[in-house]
């Protein structure tokens, strides 16, 4: 599948690591302009521009943000540096782009999204699973009432990645835990299908460092209807996705939150529909040409995931953490 056409921002990578990489290499399977990369070292920024065809490398955040060839930035550093570093970049001019978790607590990303507004610029959170195609065609399915009812969604993220306590998925420093890396994915996706919670319990497990290695959470949303994550940075699971209603469900395959396939079918087994995605590159660029299309209408604010629901996504995050035990240095 062709994404639609882009209106051509020019793009600048801060931090060029691995989820980097793979956003770089979906701009140019799109055909989008990225013009520059920063990082800490010349010689990374260097390798990478080298590698992926951008014109310019600089050797700290600074200058990529201030590089004048640059509109919007996307920031793919480890969480807890996204607000700080946004915030630089919206004070020099440029949109952002900020990968998920959007920041490390809620009160930084209301701080990014009162200097956005201040500055009448686009600052939108890089969660990419809700602009893939298969997703908008789901949110369609459930908006024409094709599910009847709607009273359960339910998703795990379960990864095998690694025990080690230096990993930075199990550094607090770091911002280390599956919940801000993993669990985001499908609690984001109950707050796309089911709107913000009313109530959520939650339970983990915690490593041997205090960060979390397995999280649980059940919420209950306006309708009525309950939603339920697992989340596991220490065992691979299905990675599999429900939606389920009155009268039919959609299944989404593994892995749900990448471009894969669904079906919906009925409560007697008939299958309504069948999809299955078809896409070139791994389909970050979905999110970057809709925020293309966003600056290129005037809008500072995303229509699939506006700033207001990353605010209180994170603001959701915050309370799970409370309830699982995890702090991070730093927090009061």
């Amino acid at each position: 599948m062709t994404p639609p056409s882009s209106p051509g921002l020019r793009w600048g990578i801060l931090g060029p690591g691995g989820i980097a990489r793979a956003f770089a290499s979906d701009l140019r399977t799109a055909g989008l302009d990225l013009v520059a990369v920063g990082s800490r070292s010349l010689d990374s920024a260097s390798a990478f521009a080298t590698e992926f065809g951008a014109a310019r490398a600089h050797g700290s955040y600074e200058e990529l943000v201030s590089d004048p060839e640059v509109d919007i930035v996307y920031i793919a550093t480890p969480h807890p540096f996204h607000a700080e570093q946004a915030i630089l970049a919206l004070e020099h001019g440029k949109h952002v782009l900020v990968e998920k978790p959007f920041t490390l607590t809620a009160d930084e990303a209301a701080a990014v999204r009162a200097v956005a507004a201040e500055r009448g610029l686009l600052a939108m959170e890089a969660m990419w699973t809700r602009y893939l195609p298969h997703m908008v065609r789901i949110r369609e399915i459930v908006a024409a009432g094709t599910l009847g009812e709607v009273r359960l969604v339910t998703a795990d993220h379960t990864q095998l990645i690694s025990s080690d306590p230096s990993h930075r998925l199990n550094a607090l420093e770091l911002g280390g835990g599956a919940l801000l890396d993993l669990g985001i994915y499908p609690i984001s996706f109950a707050w796309d299908i089911l709107g913000e919670p009313l109530s959520i319990t939650a339970a983990a497990r915690l490593g041997e460092t205090g960060a979390d290695s397995e999280v649980a959470t059940i919420m209950s949303h306006v309708s009525g209807a309950l939603s339920t994550s697992i989340s596991a940075s220490r065992s691979a699971g299905p990675n599999t996705a429900h939606v389920i209603g009155t009268d039919a469900r959609i299944d989404i395959d593994s892995v749900w939150y990448n471009a894969t396939s669904f079906r919906v079918i009925t409560a007697d087994g008939t299958v309504l529909e069948e999809y299955a995605s078809d896409i070139q590159g791994r389909g970050m660029q979905y999110q970057a040409i809709a925020a293309e299309r966003y600056i290129a209408a005037g809008l500072t604010d995303s229509e699939i995931l506006p700033i207001d629901e990353t605010v209180a996504i994170m603001e959701s995050l915050d309370e799970i953490r409370v309830m699982i035990g995890v702090r991070y240095p730093g927090e009061d």
